[in-house]
């Protein structure tokens, strides 16, 4: 297997795939590897004539020092995990200093106000660091195809808009969440909980199945009102956000447009530990 840790050298091994007969596939991750990843990896194989996985801790997306600092990096084991797919699999794992060259600082960018919304409201800053990495990746690795989970919906659709502002000819591929069997969607955060805490975070995508039966005939507020009530009788989790959107827009739904997609997201504390999760209601 090989590992890269500069982009140099990744960029010149990668010469030769550059041709109208090869693809490229591309999964950006922070590392922490679990199974929802190792998905991505898989559908990448499948479908492309190479494949690249990046593990790097970005911190110009992190608004909380003690995040950063607590993240997870298990690069020997993820290497392992990775192999079990293909060995065939390439790891590029830079330092910051490789991507960012001693200016370990955000881009900012205006993706037409989708980064105003849920997480953009509440993490200052997080999508110009989600932008300024993604954009510094695809200029490195120059996929043909770059794949994303859907758990993390708000970020999917950034990168879309990314890739349209800035013409970048990559094709993004969102993919299922996966989920433990207790419902809790697949995170590297995961790892931080407690068994009875990973246990009970069920609650979490239970709130949202029922929110999406409700919201078939109730209105968005109904629905919000619902799900702060159950956390409100909850004291083990705090819900940070629970909003009703419009999947293209990310906007709120203030009444109900049979024309559009709506999807529930949410963002919920236990022990300090921050978790996401989001489902389609449509």
């Amino acid at each position: 297997m090989k590992i890269f840790v500069t982009q140099n050298e990744l960029s010149n091994h990668l010469i030769p795939f550059y041709n109208d007969k090869s693809t490229i596939g591309f999964v950006p991750t922070m590392g922490a590897l679990h199974q929802g990843h190792l998905s991505l990896l898989e559908t990448a194989k499948q479908e492309n004539s190479l494949v690249i996985i990046s593990i790097f801790v970005n911190p110009t997306q992190f608004n909380n020092p003690e995040d950063l600092k607590k993240y997870p990096r298990t690069l020997q084991s993820d290497v392992e995990k990775i192999k079990k797919i293909s060995t065939d699999i390439i790891v590029y794992a830079p330092t910051v200093e490789d991507i960012y060259k001693g200016k370990t600082v955000s881009e900012h960018f205006n993706f037409d106000g989708l980064e105003n919304q849920m997480e953009g409201k509440y993490r200052t800053g997080h999508f110009d660091g989600v932008g300024t990495i993604v954009k510094e990746l695809f200029k490195i690795v120059k996929p043909t195809n770059a794949y994303f989970g859907e758990k993390d919906f708000q970020q999917l659709q950034i990168i879309r808009k990314l890739t349209s502002k800035y013409k970048i000819p990559v094709n993004i591929i969102g993919c299922p969440i996966l989920r433990e069997t207790n419902g809790l969607a697949m995170s590297s955060r995961n790892e931080r909980l407690s068994s009875i805490e990973r246990k009970e975070a069920s609650i979490i995508y239970k709130t949202l199945l029922e929110a999406k039966t409700l919201f078939k005939t109730k209105s968005a507020k109904e629905v919000m009102n619902w799900v702060a009530s159950v956390f409100n009788e909850n004291k083990k989790f705090e819900l940070e956000y629970f909003e009703i959107a419009d999947e293209d827009q990310l906007l709120p739904c203030n009444r109900k447009n049979k024309s559009k997609k709506y999807r529930a997201f949410i963002a919920v504390f236990v022990n300090n530990i921050r978790l996401i999760d989001t489902i389609s209601l449509n």
